[in-house]
C-alpha cells in the first residue's frame, strides 16, 4: 500500500502507485487541456506531484513541451538567479565489497589498481584542489568495512578541513557514501559535512536486487530507507540521485519524486539536492551491455521537468556530460556543476601513470577549473564557490523556506560574487579575471538592496586589499 509518510521503502515508494502514475500519464500525453493546467499550476512555483510530473514527462505536444522548457528557465532565474555552484570530487578509495555490475570497483573486478590514500595523500590532494580554487568537496569511497570504516572518513574530514594553504581553505565537505545507521550518520553531522549524498541508482526493487546482486548493497530496503536514517542523525541535508541507462527512465523519474515527496512528507524538509547522472564507459564496464541508455533530447527534458516538479531542490551535474550538453541543461535548471574533476583515487596532485588507473568512469568534461569558470562566465552565469549557508546554520528547513520564499537570493547574489572575487584574485588566468571583473559589475546592479550593495562593494575592495571570506 502506497504511504509517502511510511517509513518503510516499499510503501513510500510503491510499485504499484509508480505504474499506475505511468499508465495515468500514458493514457493523458495527449490531454491538452490537463497538461495545460499542470503547466499553469507549477507557474506557482510550489512543486508539483510525482503524478503530474510523469504527465508532464509523456507529453508528446510540442506546444506544451516548449512552454515546459520555458517555464523551467523561469523558475531557475527567479529561483536560483545566474548562480552556478562548483564544486570538486575526492576519490578516498575503490576498494569495495558489493558487485554492483554497473560500476567498475565491484569486488570481482581484478583489473582495476585498488588504492586508498593515507592522510598524506589527501593533504597532497587537498592541497591540489585548493591550488586550482576549489571550496567544496564531494567524498566517495567505496563499501568495504575493513578498509573504509567510517572511522577513516570521519579522520578523512577532519584532515580536509584543517588544511589552510595560501589563501585556499575547503569550507564545505560534502559525503557520498554507502547506507549506513543512525549512530554513524550522526557521527558524520558531528564532523561537519554539508550534504550527505546517495544514489539510488533504481527504484525498481527487482532491477536493484538484479544490478547489485552481491554484497550490503543488495539489501534494497537498508538503501532506499538510508535518507531517513540520516535526517534522524541530524543531517538535514540529504541529496538524491539515480543513474539513469540502468532501469526504464520513467519508472525511476517517479520514483526519484516519490522519495522527495516523502522527505517533505516525513521530515518537513525534501532533498536539498537532486544528481541526473547518466551511466559512463569505466575500466570493465560496457554502456551497449546497458539497453536503457536516454537519448540527449530525453535527458534535458527530465532536467526540465525535475526543476519545475521540485523547484526548491538544487540540481547538480558532473563532468560525467559533455561541454555541449551541461551547456543545454544549466539553462534548464541545473545549480550546482563539478569543474577540472578526477574519478580517480588520486590524480589532483600527480597525474597518475596509465599502468595505475583507478577511475571509476570515464570524464567527459576534460576542461580545467579556470576553463569551466571562464565558460560560465562567457555564458552570463555567477561562478560561485559559496558555502555561507552551511556555514551560517542556514540547512534543512531554514535553507528550504528561504527558497521556497524566494529570499535566498537575497544572501546568494552578494554572496556568489564575493566568492567569485576570490577565485578571481587567487586563482584566475588574466583571460577569465578580465571577464569576471566584468561580470561583477554588471551583476552588482542586480543587488536589490542598496545597504546590501554598498556592504558587498566595500568587501569586494578589502578582497582585492588581501582580506578573505567574507558573507551574508
Amino acid at each position: 500500500m502506497y504511504d509517502l509518510k511510511s517509513k518503510k521503502a516499499e510503501e513510500f515508494i510503491s510499485h504499484e502507485e509508480i505504474m499506475e502514475s505511468l499508465s495515468w500519464a500514458h493514457d493523458n500525453k495527449d490531454n491538452y487541456e490537463l497538461i495545460s493546467s499542470i503547466i499553469e499550476k507549477a507557474r506557482a512555483m510550489k512543486g508539483i506531484s510525482h503524478r503530474e510530473g510523469a504527465l508532464l514527462l509523456e507529453c508528446e505536444i510540442e506546444e506544451l513541451n516548449q512552454e515546459m522548457y520555458s517555464l523551467a528557465r523561469e523558475i531557475k532565474q527567479k529561483l536560483y538567479g545566474n548562480r552556478i555552484v562548483m564544486f570538486a570530487p575526492l576519490y578516498l578509495s575503490n576498494y569495495c565489497i558489493n558487485g554492483c555490475v554497473y560500476c567498475p570497483y565491484h569486488y570481482q573486478n581484478r583489473n582495476i589498481c585498488r588504492k586508498k590514500l593515507t592522510q598524506e595523500d589527501i593533504r597532497r590532494e587537498v592541497t591540489a584542489l585548493q591550488d586550482m580554487g576549489h571550496k567544496r568537496l564531494a567524498l566517495e569511497a567505496g563499501e568495504d568495512p575493513v578498509n573504509n570504516p567510517l572511522e577513516y572518513i570521519l579522520k578523512s574530514i577532519e584532515t580536509i578541513y584543517s588544511i589552510k594553504h595560501k589563501n585556499g581553505a575547503i569550507r564545505r565537505v560534502n559525503v557520498n557514501i554507502a547506507a549506513t545507521t543512525v549512530e554513524d550518520y550522526r557521527k558524520l553531522k558531528e564532523a561537519g559535512i554539508g550534504t550527505y549524498i546517495l544514489f539510488q541508482e533504481t527504484y525498481h526493487k527487482e532491477n536493484y536486487e538484479k544490478l547489485h546482486p552481491k554484497g550490503p548493497k543488495h539489501n534494497y530496503a537498508w538503501h532506499t530507507e538510508a535518507m531517513d536514517r540520516a535526517m534522524e542523525g541530524g543531517i538535514d541535508d540529504v541529496g538524491l540521485g539515480v543513474l539513469f541507462g540502468l532501469n526504464l527512465y520513467r519508472y525511476d523519474f517517479v520514483g526519484l519524486l516519490m522519495h522527495a515527496e516523502h522527505l517533505e512528507a516525513a521530515f518537513g524538509v525534501g532533498p536539498h539536492t537532486i544528481s541526473v547522472p547518466r551511466i559512463r564507459p569505466a575500466d570493465d564496464i560496457d554502456v551497449n551491455n546497458f539497453s536503457n541508455a536516454i537519448s540527449d533530447r530525453i535527458f534535458e527534458k527530465i532536467v526540465a521537468v525535475l526543476r519545475i516538479a521540485v523547484p526548491y531542490t538544487g540540481m547538480i551535474i558532473s563532468t560525467r556530460e559533455s561541454q555541449q550538453t551541461r551547456e543545454r541543461v544549466l539553462e534548464l535548471g541545473v545549480t550546482q556543476i563539478s569543474g577540472g574533476s578526477r574519478t580517480s583515487v588520486g590524480g589532483y596532485a600527480e597525474e597518475e601513470p596509465e599502468d595505475e588507473k583507478s577511475d571509476q568512469f570515464d570524464v567527459e568534461d576534460r576542461r580545467t577549473l579556470d576553463e569551466v569558470v571562464n565558460w560560465l562566465l562567457k555564458l552570463g552565469y555567477i561562478p560561485s564557490f559559496c558555502t555561507a549557508c552551511y556555514r551560517e546554520g542556514r540547512t534543512g528547513d531554514r535553507f528550504m523556506s528561504l527558497v521556497k520564499s524566494g529570499q535566498i537570493a537575497n544572501c546568494c547574489q552578494p554572496n556568489a560574487l564575493l566568492t567569485l572575487k576570490e577565485y578571481l584574485e587567487d586563482y584566475a588566468s588574466p583571460e577569465t579575471r578580465l571577464n569576471g571583473e566584468k561580470l561583477i559589475q554588471k551583476e552588482m546592479k542586480r543587488i536589490p538592496h542598496d545597504k546590501v550593495r554598498k556592504l558587498t562593494a566595500d568587501y569586494l575592495i578589502k578582497i582585492t586589499e588581501g582580506e578573505r571570506d567574507f558573507r551574508f
